[in-house]
């Protein structure tokens, strides 16, 4: 029986995307930036991270710091993404209670007002704190700075051929979908917002959406 892996990379095989702009010399640039990037800003956020981790600690004193989360990137190969926690501790055995309360379309879920988010988490969530833990997934090559978001598995199950084209790059922090409106668009505008950055994959789109979200920080809207 073909497992669920096996299935994804059957149908990967035949995706048609446009893969002109990913050349050998942007993937190798955009590997060596990411690197450097990810290791000096993994440094200079020490005492951020410090802080964060006192305040989460502070909040829910049982719960743990991190949260690690099965991912789907690169040709649908699994690894576990990091972030800071900001929901209680035990939030993923909630969401088969909450599905008929899903606010997303398509394959997504997300509440606006979901219950299982803390009063830091919260806080971290609004102006994307709790992502930068991913900083280590990016030194470590699972992600990259800027790319499309890597999806659940089980979100994955229901993705089209269309859809399944997010997953022929690395997946990123940040990319299009995140300085467009993050959760407050649909999950067709996040495909086609995805597909669009792939098809026209450069160095000076990179920069320009790693700008926008520092704007984004600073100015968060549709974060929850």
């Amino acid at each position: 029986m073909e497992t669920a892996s096996a299935h994804r990379q059957t149908q990967l095989e035949e995706v048609q995307v446009n893969l002109q702009n990913l050349t050998s010399t942007y993937i190798i640039g955009k590997r060596c930036f990411d690197f450097v990037a990810s290791f000096v800003g993994l440094v200079l956020l020490s005492g951020v991270f410090l802080i964060i981790s006192l305040l989460i600690k502070f909040d829910d004193p049982h719960g743990k710091v991190f949260y690690s989360q099965t991912r789907l990137g690169k040709d649908g190969q699994s690894f576990q993404m990091w972030k800071f926690r900001s929901m209680v501790s035990n939030a993923d055995k909630m969401v088969d209670k909450l599905l008929l309360k899903n606010e997303a379309e398509g394959a997504m879920f997300k509440i606006k007002n979901d219950p299982r988010i803390t009063r830091v988490g919260r806080v971290l969530r609004k102006y994307s704190l709790d992502e930068l833990p991913q900083l280590y997934n990016v030194l470590r090559g699972d992600m990259s700075l800027v790319g499309p978001r890597p999806p659940l598995p089980r979100e994955v199950d229901n993705y089209t051929n269309y859809d399944l084209q997010r997953l022929v790059v690395i997946p990123g922090c940040t990319g299009l979908w995140q300085i467009s409106g993050r959760s407050d668009l649909g999950f067709s505008e996040m495909v086609a917002l995805d597909i669009h950055y792939i098809n026209s994959a450069c160095f000076a789109q990179d920069l320009k959406i790693l700008l926008r979200t520092v704007l984004v920080f600073i100015h968060p809207n549709g974060a929850y």
